[in-house]
Protein backbone atom coordinates (compact mmCIF):
# COMPACT_ATOMS: atom_id res chain seq x y z
CA UNK A 1 0.00 0.00 0.00
CA UNK A 2 0.84 3.68 -0.13
CA UNK A 3 1.34 5.69 3.07
CA UNK A 4 -0.98 8.71 2.86
CA UNK A 5 -0.22 10.27 6.27
CA UNK A 6 2.31 9.75 9.03
CA UNK A 7 5.71 8.06 9.01
CA UNK A 8 7.33 7.79 5.58
CA UNK A 9 4.45 9.63 3.91
CA UNK A 10 5.10 11.88 0.94
CA UNK A 11 2.78 14.42 2.61
CA UNK A 12 4.85 16.02 5.37
CA UNK A 13 2.20 18.49 6.59
CA UNK A 14 1.26 16.36 9.62
CA UNK A 15 2.88 13.82 11.92
CA UNK A 16 0.85 11.17 13.70
CA UNK A 17 1.31 9.38 17.01
CA UNK A 18 -0.97 6.41 17.45
CA UNK A 19 -3.71 6.91 14.85
CA UNK A 20 -6.74 4.82 15.85
CA UNK A 21 -9.38 5.62 13.27
CA UNK A 22 -10.13 7.19 9.92
CA UNK A 23 -13.22 8.35 8.06
CA UNK A 24 -13.50 9.39 4.44
CA UNK A 25 -16.38 11.84 4.12
CA UNK A 26 -18.76 12.36 1.19
CA UNK A 27 -16.42 14.99 -0.28
CA UNK A 28 -13.41 12.61 -0.14
CA UNK A 29 -11.72 14.41 2.75
CA UNK A 30 -9.82 12.08 5.07
CA UNK A 31 -10.23 12.56 8.83
CA UNK A 32 -7.80 10.86 11.23
CA UNK A 33 -8.07 10.23 14.96
CA UNK A 34 -4.58 10.98 16.32
CA UNK A 35 -4.85 9.24 19.72
CA UNK A 36 -1.55 10.10 21.43
CA UNK A 37 -1.51 13.67 20.08
CA UNK A 38 -5.07 14.15 21.43
CA UNK A 39 -6.46 15.62 18.23
CA UNK A 40 -8.40 15.11 15.02
CA UNK A 41 -6.70 16.00 11.75
CA UNK A 42 -8.27 16.39 8.33
CA UNK A 43 -7.04 16.45 4.76
CA UNK A 44 -7.47 19.28 2.32
CA UNK A 45 -6.03 20.72 -0.84
CA UNK A 46 -2.95 21.95 1.07
CA UNK A 47 -2.30 18.73 2.98
CA UNK A 48 -3.40 17.85 6.49
CA UNK A 49 -4.20 20.20 9.35
CA UNK A 50 -5.50 19.97 12.88
CA UNK A 51 -9.27 20.40 13.31
CA UNK A 52 -9.97 19.54 16.96
CA UNK A 53 -7.61 19.47 19.93
CA UNK A 54 -5.21 21.92 18.33
CA UNK A 55 -4.03 23.67 21.49
CA UNK A 56 -1.07 21.34 21.90
CA UNK A 57 -2.23 20.02 25.25
CA UNK A 58 -4.83 17.48 26.26
CA UNK A 59 -7.67 18.31 28.59
CA UNK A 60 -11.38 18.33 29.27
CA UNK A 61 -12.35 21.75 27.88
CA UNK A 62 -14.79 21.78 24.97
CA UNK A 63 -11.94 22.34 22.48
CA UNK A 64 -9.67 19.67 23.98
CA UNK A 65 -9.50 15.89 23.82
CA UNK A 66 -7.88 13.23 25.98
CA UNK A 67 -7.12 10.09 23.98
CA UNK A 68 -9.75 10.35 21.24
CA UNK A 69 -10.50 6.92 19.83
CA UNK A 70 -12.90 7.10 16.90
CA UNK A 71 -15.07 9.49 14.93
CA UNK A 72 -18.15 9.49 12.77
CA UNK A 73 -20.35 11.93 10.86
CA UNK A 74 -24.10 12.32 10.77
CA UNK A 75 -26.11 13.18 7.66
CA UNK A 76 -25.71 16.91 8.40
CA UNK A 77 -21.91 16.78 8.45
CA UNK A 78 -21.58 17.06 12.22
CA UNK A 79 -18.58 15.17 13.56
CA UNK A 80 -18.87 12.97 16.65
CA UNK A 81 -15.68 12.00 18.51
CA UNK A 82 -15.31 9.36 21.20
CA UNK A 83 -13.13 11.06 23.80
CA UNK A 84 -11.90 7.98 25.68
CA UNK A 85 -9.85 9.75 28.36
CA UNK A 86 -12.70 12.09 29.30
CA UNK A 87 -15.43 9.42 29.12
CA UNK A 88 -17.53 11.45 26.71
CA UNK A 89 -18.77 11.76 23.16
CA UNK A 90 -18.27 15.22 21.67
CA UNK A 91 -20.14 16.78 18.76
CA UNK A 92 -18.40 19.28 16.50
CA UNK A 93 -20.05 21.31 13.76
CA UNK A 94 -17.67 21.67 10.81
CA UNK A 95 -18.14 24.56 8.43
CA UNK A 96 -17.85 23.77 4.72
CA UNK A 97 -14.47 25.47 4.36
CA UNK A 98 -12.78 24.12 7.49
CA UNK A 99 -11.03 21.13 6.04
CA UNK A 100 -9.13 22.38 3.09
CA UNK A 101 -8.16 25.52 1.35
Amino acid sequence: GITVAGAESLDTTITLNGPTGIVLDADNYLFIVDYNNNRIVGSGSNGFRCLVGCSGSSGSASNQLLYPYSLSFDSYGNMFVTDYGNNRIQKFILLNNTHGM
